[in-house]
């Protein structure tokens, strides 16, 4: 069932497009909770929340990508009966080009643009592994991050609930294996922060190889900005992208 994914969907019977987004690691569909509110009337923003996390707190998470992209995959069907955006942050934005690619693997109906977001290039390996680490260093790992709070990650019951979760979805991220297909042919949009010290302009280049027509905007931000920069990306994301920059150059 696609409800438990969308539980947080606020629908849009007359919006004639949707916007999909999926989340960081650790991160659940709340990370969106403003964008439905910010983006116009003509758009239906559907964030979606992964099991573990939100409603789903009792679920198992998934420690693999590939059936994690085909159950997203399934759950998007009713979602496909009109265009749609796929926007990604972090993990996220590994997930919608996966996505994506599997989709159109299926012969089913491609987002009409993909936007990813303080994502690595896929193939480009991501040192060091902490998803088999100890907990303290898997904190130390977040801590560098410098998008969670001092005061969450020094909360031991609340690090004790997060960080099963958050140990799951870095081994999507690190046990992830590139597999090479025919670049997409629709627009990529890559955003990327200025001040990023997890993703860095060069983990970006490499998109430009993944997608005909790939574009770049540089942020003045570090890595965690959905929330931040919501009113903007919300902007880009539903009315297109300008100027462009590309990190490589």
């Amino acid at each position: 069932m696609s409800e438990q994914w969308f539980w947080t969907r606020r629908p849009r019977p007359a919006a004639s497009s949707r916007v999909v987004c999926l989340p960081y690691a650790g991160g659940a569909a709340a990370a969106y909770r403003a964008w439905g509110d910010l983006a116009p009337g003509h758009v239906e923003v559907c964030p979606v929340e992964l099991p573990g996390r939100g409603v789903r707190m009792g679920e198992e998470p998934y420690r693999r990508l590939t059936p994690l992209v085909r159950a997203l995959a399934d759950a998007l069907e009713p979602l496909l009966d009109r265009p749609y955006t796929l926007f990604g942050h972090s993990m996220g934005g590994l997930l919608a080009f996966e996505l994506t690619r599997l989709l159109r693997r299926r012969g089913r109906p491609e987002p009409t643009h993909l936007f990813v977001s303080a994502s690595p290039a896929p193939g480009r390996p991501l040192e060091p592994t902490v998803h088999d680490a100890t907990d303290a260093e898997l904190t130390a790992r977040l801590r560098s991050f410098n998008g969670t709070p001092p005061e969450v990650l020094d909360d031991e019951e609340l690090m004790a609930l997060a960080l099963p979760i958050i140990r799951a979805d870095f081994a999507v991220l690190e046990t992830y294996e590139f597999v090479a297909e025919p670049p997409l042919d629709i627009p990529l949009t890559v955003f990327g922060g200025i001040y990023d010290r997890a993703v860095k302009p060069a983990d970006l280049a490499g998109w430009r190889d993944h997608a005909t027509t790939v574009r770049f905007r540089m942020l003045p931000v570090g890595h965690f900005f959905v929330d931040e920069l919501a009113p903007e990306l919300v902007r880009l994301v539903t009315a297109g992208v300008s100027p462009v920059c590309d990190p490589a150059r």
